[in-house]
């Protein structure tokens, strides 16, 4: 710290970062020294010489500026990492004539929510910090989101591939601020998940090939929001319900279990048709109704399309 006018200690930087971040609303931050990252790189670099990227082929594209964000932005020193917890208390539906959307998905959609917050930050800083020029993303460029919040100390990657905190588990969406600001970092997260092997066990089509390793042509995240067109049978007798994304792997997580603190904002509170919709009544939506009931929802990605989909393979399914 150094002092201000009166004689008292001033807030260093970081300080100030973690409150102006707590003020816009926001779970958790940490700071990582930029640089280009090596060891992550090659185990990205590796993931996709294995074609676990599916039809996700930017991932490959930009893989550059996925492993240097001094490629993003010229002279960048730190990421500033933040999360923020999305968690509702309430349960997917186990009864087979019902579908089931991931968590994140049940509100409004989190892109936006999360980019009015990060702006705001981003504008708070600008001001307290003149002249610092910077970057910010959420799931919207090439950045490795989850390397840089287990860098800054925000929790740690987990072997199903998504990151822990020890306060929300893993229920947090993540973002990030790239600056020229030459911040001191935090301490990186340890690796917490010790032998316990239940997310790979748990998979419903084991896309957890070896803990850390996704194959995202198995994954059912994957194959009900990203992926286009029909699935392999392989897969898709393993649905078990899901039409929009997959919690299986966190839902067994024992951090997840233990950790876990219902979220303050009432805009990822579920909607009510997204807890447990009815199969056979949206087997044949029409496009009024599904821009209507996905309007600023993430689902909306799926398109109605995809969404019919899913529906169909949860239904033939036989969970």
């Amino acid at each position: 710290m150094t002092e201000n006018h009166h004689g008292a200690a001033a807030p260093t930087p970081e300080e100030r970062i973690r409150t102006l971040s707590r003020s816009v609303g926001f779970s958790k931050v940490g700071i990582a020294k930029a640089g280009s990252l090596g060891e992550e790189g090659l185990r990205l670099k590796a993931w996709l010489e294995r074609g676990f990227d599916a039809g996700m082929r930017w991932m490959g594209a930009r893989y550059e500026e996925r492993r240097d964000p001094g490629k993003l932005l010229p002279g960048a020193r730190s990421v500033v990492s933040i999360a923020l917890n999305y968690y509702t208390a309430e349960r997917h539906s186990d009864r087979p004539e019902t579908g089931k959307i991931s968590r994140y998905a049940w509100g409004d959609d989190y892109h936006r929510i999360m980019a009015e917050r990060l702006e705001s930050l981003w504008e708070l800083m600008r001001k307290e910090f003149p002249g610092t020029e910077g970057k910010w993303y959420v799931d919207t460029g090439p950045v490795m989101e989850k390397v840089w919040a287990a860098r800054s100390g925000i929790g740690w990657i987990g072997k199903h591939a998504n990151l822990i905190t020890e306060e929300y588990g893993s229920w947090v969406f993540l973002g990030e601020i790239i600056t020229t600001m030459d911040l001191e970092p935090d301490r990186p997260s340890l690796d917490r998940c010790g032998t316990c092997m239940l997310c790979l066990e748990a998979c419903p089509t084991r896309a957890i090939v070896e803990p850390y390793v996704v194959d995202s042509a198995r994954c059912l995240s994957y194959l009900t929001i990203e992926h286009r067109g029909e699935v392999s049978r392989e897969v898709r007798d393993h649905f078990q319900g899901w039409i929009f994304g997959c919690d299986v792997c966190q839902d067994v997580c024992p951090w997840n279990r233990k950790f876990r603190v219902v979220s303050e904002d009432a805009r990822f509170a579920p909607r009510a048709e997204n807890l447990a919709p009815v199969l056979e009544e949206w087997a044949g939506m029409d496009a009024e109704t599904f821009g209507r009931l996905f309007q600023g929802s993430p689902v909306r990605r799926t398109k109605r399309e995809g969404l019919m989909r899913n529906v169909r393979l949860a239904r033939l399914s036989g969970r």
